[in-house]
């Protein structure tokens, strides 16, 4: 029996005929149901469900990996990053999204392809406004997005439950079950949204307030009633409590709190003369961003001015990429909006899955972002700017906050973390049936608990390889290979 490894870009038998066929014809190459059914079957008998509990990591240097990737980072900040890495198992894991797609490259892979968050940890799912103004819960980081395999995403989802399980002290049985509910959230989700027309797949989105009533009588109280107050101080972080924390009047003018190297203004990143140019230049990035928006929202953010900018370090394994924070007026000092323009480089997964189909790297993270989310921030748009050394970089813009909350992984109980999991499955799913064929993903998952099973194996089988390369980061610093500064 064949099965599949090359990174997702090798297709079944049938697959390949089809594809054949379609260019023979000179059609869309559209299948009927029963072929996409067809489709994810014949993708069984490639790679078995099972197949996907293997994982044999290869000769590779995760240090090295990292160090190497640190090279197109502002070099002040890496040593930040490498710090909040070695925090715990955890973070090094939300840090190491390149490792892993060095190893998910030599799984078996089904040949089923769906566009990918391409670092789907438990972390990067969360709360957030959509435009109509309710709360709602999806994927919410897309640096790493590209067209893969669809089960690198459900890998990289159930090791994170499995490596988080470990650092809060859960047991095996725990966290296998933990996982095993996010995975099969994942497959019923699929297999429902399978049922759906593609219009009833596309308007779905989780209403997060809903969804956690829905599981209310699997929370104990103390756990529920946390829930309820986090999903209502969501609602108060906004650009006015951003304003608040991270600005203050000075001599009647609003300006930005310096904190280095947290946040630093744009004129102490840069001297008097080259920061005055950097504003005329950040103006002029704004006018090409606005016209990556649609037409309603360029005309709503052409009412915003410019009052000031400044750097500011977010995340973990975002650390060191540029990011800035700009702050826009509506009038007087008392309609701001921030927001953020962060640096997108190259996929993690370009090595892999082939390269984004966008020149511009803000563009494929909007348009992944765009694909997978049900709704997105009204801001959401691209643009790309010249740095200081001459090299000019590319950046998506978003505002910095909008009701955004993540859940406080650190201090959930074994129930909560079920829940969470539950939910985060859902979603991932949600969001690779609008971009993948969902029919053949469901036939694929099949009814069985065959393909859950395979990957709760290899999420502890994947924990394990976290924590050795988590030492090795350990190591590295030790040693002075690598810079970490932890206290930051």
């Amino acid at each position: 029996m064949t099965v599949s490894t090359a990174g997702g870009r090798s297709a079944s038998p049938a697959v390949r005929e089809f594809r054949q066929d379609a260019k023979r014809a000179g059609t869309s190459g559209q299948l009927s149901h029963a072929d996409r059914v067809a489709l994810g079957k014949d993708a069984r008998r490639v790679t078995p469900r099972e197949a996907h509990a293997e994982f044999q990591p290869g000769p590779r240097d995760p240090v090295g990996l990292l160090l190497e990737q640190s090279k197109s980072r502002v070099p002040d900040l890496v040593p930040i990053r490498h710090g909040r890495m070695l925090v715990s198992a955890f973070t090094f894991y939300r840090g190491a999204a390149l490792p892993m797609a060095a190893d998910l490259a030599t799984t078996p892979t089904s040949g089923l392809q769906a566009q990918l968050c391409g670092d789907a940890h438990l972390s990067n799912f969360g709360a957030y406004a959509s435009p109509e103004r309710e709360l709602v819960f999806d994927v919410n980081d897309f640096d790493e997005t590209l067209p893969g395999p669809f089960e690198w995403d459900v890998k990289r989802l159930a090791a994170s439950l499995a490596v988080a399980g470990r650092d809060n002290g859960f047991g095996g049985k725990h966290r296998r079950r933990i996982v095993l509910a996010a995975v099969k959230a994942y497959r019923k989700a699929m297999r429902r949204f399978a049922n759906q027309t593609y219009l009833e797949v596309w308007y779905t989105h989780l209403d997060i307030e809903e969804a956690i009533g829905q599981f209310r009588s699997q929370m104990k109280a103390k756990g529920f009633k946390a829930t309820e107050k986090m999903l209502a101080k969501a609602h108060t972080r906004d650009s006015t409590q951003a304003l608040r924390k991270l600005t203050t009047v000075v001599e009647g003018r609003r300006r930005i709190i310096s904190d280095p190297p947290m946040v630093v203004p744009v004129e102490e990143v840069f001297p008097d003369v080259q920061a005055s140019a950097a504003y005329e230049e950040i103006r002029t990035v704004l006018g090409k961003y606005r016209r990556t928006l649609q037409s309603d929202r360029r005309h709503m953010l052409e009412q915003f001015t410019l009052v000031q900018a400044a750097r500011k370090v977010v995340g973990v394994g975002s650390v060191g990429t540029r990011a800035w924070i700009v702050l826009m007026d509506g009038g007087d000092g008392v309609e701001p909006v921030f927001l953020q323009a962060k640096e997108a480089q190259r996929s993690v997964l370009a090595d892999y899955c082939g390269r984004s189909r966008y020149r511009n790297q803000g563009e494929r993270v909007v348009a992944g972002q765009h694909l997978m989310q049900a709704e997105s921030d009204i801001f959401l748009g691209w643009t790309h700017m010249p740095g200081p050394d001459g090299v000019d970089r590319d950046y998506y813009v978003r505002q910095l906050k909008d009701w955004k909350f993540s859940f406080p992984i650190e201090q959930t109980a074994p129930s909560g973390m079920d829940v969470y999991a539950r939910i985060c499955g859902q979603t991932l799913a949600r969001a690779h049936a609008r971009s993948g064929d969902r029919v053949a993903l469901a036939a694929y998952l099949g009814g069985s608990d065959a393909f859950d099973q395979a990957i709760a194996d290899f999420a502890e089988t994947y924990a394990d390889q976290n924590e050795s390369d988590y030492a090795a980061l350990k190591s590295a610093v030790e040693d002075g290979r690598a810079r970490a500064t932890t206290d930051i």
